[in-house]
């Protein structure tokens, strides 16, 4: 590798390991157990694991249909719903907080209806979290999946159709398994980002222990009374993240 890309190579990957090495190197190992086992971490941790996972399975169910819609088809407007997709991966969380709020708030757009129609009230709820959480990652997962729909080749659900098979008969058996590995590709990163989100919960859905206080929550409050408690809560997402990307990545994503 050439001097003048090998420098700035190695220059980028220690500014990305060094905040991590920091973090291991400030844990309080010594009193990590008793740290791990105070009130409130397990069930932070707890609420994050059911919450980004509850907000996998619903941009799975949304975002799939919609990268096929993306993928697959040609309609009026394209171009600007894809831009409309991938909003959430530069608007600020804050912000998506506030326009949740707006939309899905007791006089909300929606909210307004729902609460008055079904009893149902979204902010400073678990169910809250989920969706800020899906709003944030569903462009994670229809990016990967409409990606591996464009590289997929078509020619397989064509000779479906040639066979007999309904749209969805080879949506179903001929897409799916073949766009497998970018589904759960984006999956996995849908389910890392919704871990760590804070921004939009916060704003949307508060910060009330065993309720919606997700482990980020967790360590922006400990981190303004115990700076050894938000370390420990840092490191327990790290450890958490790394090892559900690192098991699953070897599993479903095919390195070249």
């Amino acid at each position: 590798m050439p001097v003048v890309l090998a420098v700035p190579a190695l220059l980028g990957l220690g500014f990305l390991v060094l905040p991590l090495a920091g973090l291991l190197i400030r844990t309080p190992w010594s009193s990590l157990p008793q740290r791990l086992t105070a009130p409130g971490v397990l069930e932070a941790l707890r609420l994050s694991l059911v919450t980004a996972t509850a907000a996998t399975l619903l941009c799975l169910l949304l975002g799939v249909p919609l990268a096929w819609l993306l993928a697959r088809t040609t309609f009026p407007g394209r171009r600007l719903v894809r831009a409309l997709v991938t909003v959430p991966l530069v608007l600020p969380p804050v912000v998506g907080g506030v326009a949740l709020l707006l939309v899905f708030g007791r006089r909300g757009l929606i909210g307004g209806w729902l609460d008055e129609t079904f009893g149902i009230t979204l902010p400073f709820t678990t169910t809250g979290v989920v969706l800020a959480e899906a709003f944030v990652a569903m462009p994670f997962l229809v990016i990967a999946v409409e990606g591996a729909l464009r590289g997929a080749d078509a020619r397989y659900e064509e000779a479906a159709a040639t066979l007999g098979a309904g749209r969805w008969t080879a949506f179903r058996r001929v897409t799916l398994p073949l766009v497998a590995p970018g589904i759960a590709a984006g999956a996995v990163l849908c389910w890392a980002r919704a871990l760590g989100e804070f921004g939009a919960t916060i704003t949307f859905a508060g910060n009330f222990p065993g309720r919606t206080q997700t482990m980020p929550l967790a360590v922006y409050l400990a981190l303004e009374q115990d700076l050894e408690a938000a370390i420990v809560l840092s490191l327990v997402l790290l450890v958490v993240s790394v090892a559900i990307l690192a098991s699953l990545r070897d599993r479903w994503i095919t390195s070249p």
